[in-house]
């Protein structure tokens, strides 16, 4: 196991504990209790735990890993949904991509789309059109689809969040008020039939609310994970969602409230 995959797993046992104890995570982890010890001195040295005298518990009161670390969380079931939902994305059209995994993950599949890619014309946006214009508040996302001359990226401005790279506050709103976009591709924490899309931090579920509300369309890219459970800051509720992408951890049971509820469930 490289040193990587062990920060890995030692914050996802974090996350899942609540606080960590040398010894049980090295038996966790079949490593010494030293090779534990310094893998938390390091993670506390970059303010991803705070170490106590016996191990480890989360840094803050309100504790998430940073988008670095959560990337490789269901790689497999988030590749699938991202080649999903970009497929229902049409070219031409104003698209807004919220920050997180999955999301960024859509925007990946989206540079990588041939058609996408090729010139305007008949088949595509008018000649000059760009092939699709993204509308995002996450940093990173931006900066991968700059590069590509075919799209054309809107970043709002706002305060940077480092955990997700997202832009928030009432600079963000401000510009996001302003503008419409045909389908917003939202990436949430939790998506439950009765309480509907929240995550975990309050000026993102507002940045999140306020382009749902700014959407002809609206997707939920989550996987099987997130849904039947509660985050603490509402995005919106189910009636407002119009599909779910997610993967085929979702049985026929969990996904009935969803499609009661009026919502397209796609199952990758």
């Amino acid at each position: 196991m490289t040193r990587k995959e062990r920060w890995q797993t030692l914050l996802d046992l974090l996350v899942e504990r609540g606080e960590l104890e040398v010894e049980p995570a090295a038996e966790a982890l079949g490593v010494s209790a030293a090779t534990v010890r310094r893998d938390l001195d390091q993670l506390a040295e970059q303010q991803l735990l705070v170490r106590t005298r016996g191990g480890a518990v989360p840094h803050g009161v309100s504790y998430e890993l940073p988008l670095r670390y959560r990337t490789s969380r269901r790689a497999a079931e988030k590749r699938r949904i991202s080649e999903a939902v970009a497929a229902l994305i049409v070219p031409g059209e104003v698209i807004g991509l919220t920050g997180g995994t999955t999301t960024t993950e859509v925007a990946r599949t989206l540079a990588g789309r041939a058609d996408l890619a090729a010139p305007a014309g008949p088949a595509g946006p008018a000649a000059g059109s760009p092939a699709l214009t993204v509308v995002t508040n996450a940093l990173n996302i931006a900066g991968e689809l700059v590069i590509r001359p075919q799209f054309k990226i809107v970043l709002t401005g706002g305060v940077a969040r480092p955990q997700s790279y997202e832009l928030t506050g009432p600079l963000a709103q401000g510009v996001l008020g302003q503008l419409t976009v045909d389908t917003a591709v939202v990436g949430v924490d939790a998506f439950d039939p009765a309480d509907g899309a929240a995550t975990r931090h309050e000026d993102e579920a507002a940045m999140n609310r306020l382009l749902c509300e700014r959407a002809r369309r609206v997707i939920i890219a989550a996987d099987s994970s997130k849904l039947g459970v509660r985050a603490f800051a509402r995005i919106c509720a189910t009636s407002a969602v119009d599909v779910l992408v997610t993967d085929t951890g979702l049985s026929d049971a969990g996904a009935e409230p969803f499609e009661s509820a009026g919502v397209e469930v796609v199952r990758v």
